[in-house]
């Protein structure tokens, strides 16, 4: 499954799953161009995957702000001439119930996971359109498809990339593009990390392969549909749950 030669553009690469996918999209030999807020973790990791022979620059970007992506996706392919790969990533949470839930609350998380995802495929699809070859791979969650008590922002959002990814699929299919998406369960990351011991405990019970999973098991997935294995497989969810949800 190698990526050699192709550029990828990364949101939310600088931790977590994003950071899991930005390493094996670089160690399958795409360039990757890694964005997020966090300008120090952006430059760690640039630099681990310099450090181990790949190609990566680092972007700044707050995903919330539609001139920043645009001027983001002028910068990559500015310096990379294309953009071939396009993996949101980018994603918050602000949990509560939502008779209590704040509306300032609901846009951040609607804005942030699902808009930024719209926003950076409609400035990166032109350069796959002249191309005629792209993969967009959107991050969504065993949450957007079964729903979360406390999460009606952050379920919808993820829901909604579901719906982005199967009417971006059938739109730009002749053009040999293709989108899919990634639906993590419970996967351990800073953004999981601070939930409780029980909340955890409980999630466990739900998982048949009995373990939670790495973001390593998802930039796996993620690496697949990005190569030509995946040519074939377009306006799929791709489930990495652990056997959380089936069907």
């Amino acid at each position: 499954m190698s990526l050699a030669g192709r550029v990828a553009l990364l949101t939310g690469a600088s931790q977590g799953i994003g950071r899991a996918c930005a390493l094996k999209l670089a160690a399958a030999g795409a360039t990757v161009a890694a964005a997020a807020r966090n300008q120090e973790k952006l430059n760690e990791l640039r630099q681990q995957i310099l450090s181990s022979g790949g190609q990566c620059a680092a972007f700044p970007l707050d995903v919330s702000n539609e001139d920043q992506i645009k001027s983001t996706v002028k910068s990559v392919l500015a310096q990379f001439g294309k953009i071939e790969i396009l993996v949101n990533n980018a994603g918050i949470t602000r949990d509560q119930l939502i008779l209590r839930m704040k509306r300032a609350d609901w846009d951040a998380v609607l804005n942030t996971n699902l808009t930024s995802a719209y926003l950076c495929t409609q400035q990166a699809l032109g350069s796959m359109l002249k191309q005629r070859w792209g993969r967009v791979i959107n991050i969504t969650s065993v949450f957007g498809q079964m729903g979360q008590a406390g999460q009606a922002n952050y379920a919808s959002s993820k829901a909604g990339l579901i719906g982005l990814t199967m009417a971006l699929a059938r739109e730009v299919a002749s053009r040999n593009i293709t989108c899919n998406a990634v639906a993590p369960g419970f996967i351990e990351t800073a953004m999981t990390s601070g939930l409780g011991d029980d909340f955890k405990q409980n999630a466990l019970k739900l998982i048949p392969l009995g373990r939670v999973g790495t973001p390593e098991d998802v930039a796996n997935a993620v690496a697949f549909l990005a190569s030509d294995a995946a040519a074939y497989i377009t306006g799929h969810v791709l489930n990495v749950n652990g056997g959380m949800l089936m069907g």
